[in-house]
């Protein structure tokens, strides 16, 4: 089984109730871990990389891990730019291999964010690579993306349904109250979703499939694990699993997960060395950063997505 495109993966999650995650990949043990995790899950998925993922550790290098993981696993696997900025970006990666790629206009004005999610839509299909498009503002800072809480907006449902037949895009990712980052809400702040934006949309498009961006947990037991070994991340705060799941269950079909694999694989980093000053062989503590991101992808499908044997 080659690369696929998230065409029938998303149609299926929309139809069964469940979301396929998207998980945020940088380097082979990352890779490893999720597609093992996904394999032994029987799970769909999808790898998904950054700008700055990209410029880390280079393109032609990912995709080649990622080829490789396609023909060590048998399960669907899609790769996918995360928050492509520019139209020659995701041109990039579409003729780089990429089956998928995100167009995120959400910081232009609605009419320049509809010209250049079309025009990528229009190159992207010609190639039968998907394209995300994005409504509404998320606060946070992951990568290149910094949005400040004051100029974070939430979507407008009464522009999805032209935004979506303006430009043609596959999936909508929209914005109802998650953030990036792990540092996503003040201490005390009560965690909610806007449900009643995602039901809004989800009338104005039916069948349609929607994302959720900046959707880590922020697992306690790994913030717990680098305080620990000599962290500091007390204030850092996620969105509780129970909404996700939720949100699962209705149209979000693709949840991102980003921070929660950062956090997994800190933390057993720092507690190996913790554990084993003496060791210098990357080799070892890799293996249990490797195990770490295993574990929390094997968590989330179990309570989050819901995409356990769903394929």
């Amino acid at each position: 089984m080659g690369l696929v495109n998230t065409k029938e993966m998303l149609k299926k999650a929309y139809n069964e109730g469940y979301a396929v995650g998207a998980f945020n990949v940088n380097n082979m043990e990352i890779i490893q871990g999720i597609t093992e995790a996904c394999e032994e899950m029987k799970s769909p998925v999808i790898l998904q990389v950054s700008a700055g993922a990209r410029k880390y550790a280079k393109h032609k290098y990912l995709v080649r891990l990622v080829e490789a993981a396609v023909e060590e696993t048998n399960i669907p696997i899609a790769l996918h730019l995360d928050h492509g900025d520019s139209f020659e970006l995701c041109k990039s990666c579409i003729d780089g291999g990429f089956t998928s790629v995100m167009i995120d206009g959400s910081s232009l004005s609605y009419d320049e964010n509809v010209e250049v999610t079309k025009k990528v839509v229009d190159y992207a299909h010609k190639y039968n690579v998907t394209v995300e498009g994005e409504l509404g503002k998320l606060a946070g800072i992951e990568d290149d993306v910094n949005v400040s809480e004051k100029d974070s907006s939430y979507t407008d449902p009464s522009q999805v349904e032209d935004f979506v037949n303006k430009t043609g895009v596959d999936s909508l990712a929209i914005a109802i109250g998650t953030s990036h980052g792990a540092y996503k809400f003040k201490p005390g702040h009560k965690v909610e979703l806007r449900f009643d934006i995602l039901k809004e949309i989800q009338k104005k498009l039916p069948q349609f499939p929607i994302v959720l961006h900046g959707a880590s947990s922020v697992l306690p037991n790994l913030v717990e694990k680098i305080n620990k070994f000599g962290g500091s991340l007390e204030d850092a705060i996620g969105v509780p699993e129970d909404l996700l799941k939720k949100s699962s269950k209705m149209a979000v079909c693709k949840i991102n997960v980003d921070s929660d694999l950062r956090l997994a694989m800190t933390a057993s980093i720092r507690e190996h060395l913790s554990l084993h000053p003496k060791h210098f062989d990357p080799r070892q503590y890799l293996t249990d950063a490797r195990s770490a991101i295993k574990e929390v992808v094997r968590h989330k499908i179990e309570n989050v997505l819901g995409s356990f044997n769903k394929i």
